[in-house]
């Protein structure tokens, strides 16, 4: 026999019966994993500044675990602290449901600070 049913037989059978665990493996690609990180640094950060880049991230995958880096622009003053262990926490979540991922290490770059306009100065700058 040739074709796509004969190697299945040749392994142990019927292609269809062929438990799913057996078939292969899916593999999701660090952009992938960048994509969902990105997103989620965008959900917890809400309305962004408005001349603020909105967040990016890179990911080393191995091993079906991810390393996430992420930068971030933030509004200032604020809590910037607290905003970057939010934004921790909804990674590992996030890369954990979608992607089926552990993920060990998440690094929060603070790429800028914008400083909030506030009523005695000029556009959000100090004098």
């Amino acid at each position: 026999m040739t074709g796509v049913g004969a190697g299945a037989v040749e392994l142990g059978g019927d292609p269809r019966t062929v438990p799913a665990g057996e078939r292969g493996e899916t593999t999701i690609a660090d952009r992938v994993v960048a994509k969902i990180a990105s997103q989620a640094a965008r959900e917890v950060l809400g309305v962004l500044p408005r001349d603020a880049e909105p967040p990016h991230a890179s990911v080393v995958v191995r091993h079906g675990s991810a390393r996430v880096r992420v930068h971030v622009e933030l509004d200032y003053p604020g809590d910037i602290g607290g905003r970057c262990a939010r934004v921790r926490r909804r990674i590992v979540d996030r890369v954990r449901d979608l992607a089926g991922m552990s993920v060990p290490e998440v690094v929060v770059e603070v790429e800028r600070l914008h400083l909030a306009a506030r009523p005695d100065t000029a556009g959000g700058r100090l004098p």
